[in-house]
């Protein structure tokens, strides 16, 4: 039965992460596409800044719920269909978690629902890796909010706690839990991180260019 839980691992996550709160909610409200808005990114940041406030808080809701709930999901699959305790370190199956944190964020970057053409993963990320290890969760968060604090940047906020997340994953598995699994682990959390920085290649350039938008500069 385990193969099941496999399959539930791949499809579950991805779906769940490609419901796109900020399109649905962008459409709603003013009847547009959010990815032809602003940054044309259809996420958070740009729903923040193209649509406004309220529309924002209803996407950091629904974005970080999916991929919470889907790494739940798939943890019960494996708990009470496979029989396998994927949150126990010593089993070494807490891999199948770190992909399900994998496949949320490709679902949410590169969804089916609107031709393969999403976010950034950022969020679906962050409250993924808090179901996964409130810990790192912590940690990327903190990170996070120090450089956002510092330059205003969001996008460089979200690069540098993605690439610390493989690092703290490392960290964790190797010297605390002594997860034998340590090693696709942390491979893993770099594709997590690289996928999310990839996504944003176009913010790096405008960093790089110093015409990056700061937080609370409104699109044009």
């Amino acid at each position: 039965m385990i193969w099941i839980c496999y399959a539930i691992m791949i499809l579950v996550p991805y779906l769940m992460g490609g419901i796109n709160t900020s399109i649905i909610v962008t459409k709603i409200i003013t009847g547009k596409d959010i990815r032809t808005m602003g940054s044309n990114n259809a996420g958070l940041t740009n729903t923040l800044r193209s649509v406004g406030k309220k529309a924002a808080l209803i996407v950091l809701i629904g974005d970080a719920f999916k991929a919470a709930i889907g790494l739940l999901l798939v943890r019960l699959a494996f708990l009470y269909i496979g029989g396998v305790d994927t949150t126990n370190p010593a089993l070494g199956m807490n891999w199948a978690e770190v992909f399900t944190v994998f496949m949320a964020i490709v679902g949410h970057c590169l969804p089916v629902y609107y031709g393969f053409k999403g976010g950034k993963g950022v969020l679906a990320a962050i409250s993924a890796i808090f179901v996964l290890d409130w810990r790192i969760g912590f940690i990327l968060i903190g990170i996070f909010a120090v450089i956002v604090a510092i330059t205003r940047y969001v996008s460089l906020g979200s690069c540098i706690s993605s690439a610390v997340f493989c690092i703290a994953m490392f960290c964790f598995d190797f010297f605390i839990d002594h997860d034998p699994a340590f090693i696709i682990n942390t491979i893993l959390a770099a594709f997590c991180g690289g996928l999310i920085i990839v996504r944003h290649k176009e913010n790096i350039k405008r960093l790089a260019s110093h015409c990056e938008k700061k937080l609370g500069e409104k699109a044009k």
